[in-house]
């Protein structure tokens, strides 16, 4: 009954908003974090080949992934710093040592030209987190390995970069002029997002809960904003009703089906 209410309210508004000459709201699109893992009976593997896909049949907006480059300069798409059971740091080992490790669903650690070629066939759009690295230069050098890759590939269109790194954002901006860059951080205000030429405000939902005006404040900044990670249906319909633009979450297709999304 709650997704019936707020898909009325929402025509409401559009109508009043188009009588009155000012923006119509929309309904935010839904991002799968990780991809599209947490389905049932059976769950899948986060950030694999095959939560990508899914997400892609889903027909969501976007699939979320993390990205690390390893110490040979291999990027790779896994969450954590370290491989889950083991004492390696993704970031700190060569690729040819990491390749024989296996997600939970058996798929090999993805490397991202395997990940964008796969994409290429599929229509969901890309979110890419680029994780911190050790240094800000190390976060630049990633970022510039990750656009090459990707203009290589011709996917400028397909990719949205997110990240917590401020130096790797920047370099994002710099590198894909072209391309949506959010920041993931929280610390900054929508003023000075904007001033630093990012695309928009990609916050946890906590930090919206203590700062609601950025949603208005990025609205008047032409601002984008995304909000994770939103796991319950009421905590998306009421992000919803405050005016996002994208939500992130685990639960993507009972975030869709509120939303009214078919």
């Amino acid at each position: 009954m709650k997704h019936i209410l707020f898909i009325a309210s929402c025509l409401v508004l559009a109508g009043c908003a188009t009588a009155r000459n000012i923006p119509v709201p929309t309904v935010p699109k839904v991002v799968a974090h990780r991809g599209y893992w947490n389905t049932t009976p059976e769950q899948t593997a986060e950030n694999s080949l095959q939560s990508l896909e899914l997400a892609d049949r889903l027909g969501v907006y976007g699939s979320e992934f993390d990205v690390h480059l390893t110490r040979d300069n291999v990027p790779v798409v896994y969450h954590d710093d370290m491989l889950s059971g083991t004492e390696t740091v993704i970031q700190k080992t060569d690729y040819n040592d990491l390749k024989d490790f296996r997600l939970p669903n058996g798929e090999p650690i993805p490397r991202l030209d395997a990940f964008l070629d796969n994409a290429k066939t599929l229509r969901v759009t890309l979110v890419l987190e680029l994780k911190e690295h050790e240094n800000a230069a190390r976060d630049r050098e990633a970022a510039r390995i990750i656009v090459d890759m990707v203009k290589a590939r011709g996917m400028e269109g397909r990719v949205d970069y997110i990240t917590f790194s401020l130096e790797g954002g920047k370099e994002f901006i710099a590198s894909a002029p072209h391309s949506r860059v959010l920041y993931l951080g929280g610390e900054l205000s929508p003023r000075e997002l904007k001033d630093l030429g990012f695309s928009g405000l990609d916050y946890d939902w906590a930090v919206l809960d203590e700062h609601p005006e950025y949603y208005a404040d990025a609205k008047r900044l032409g601002l984008l904003v995304n909000v994770w990670t939103v796991n319950t249906v009421d905590q998306v319909l009421d992000i919803a009703g405050r005016g996002a633009d994208f939500i992130t979450t685990d639960i993507p297709d009972k975030a869709k089906a509120a939303l009214g999304q078919r």
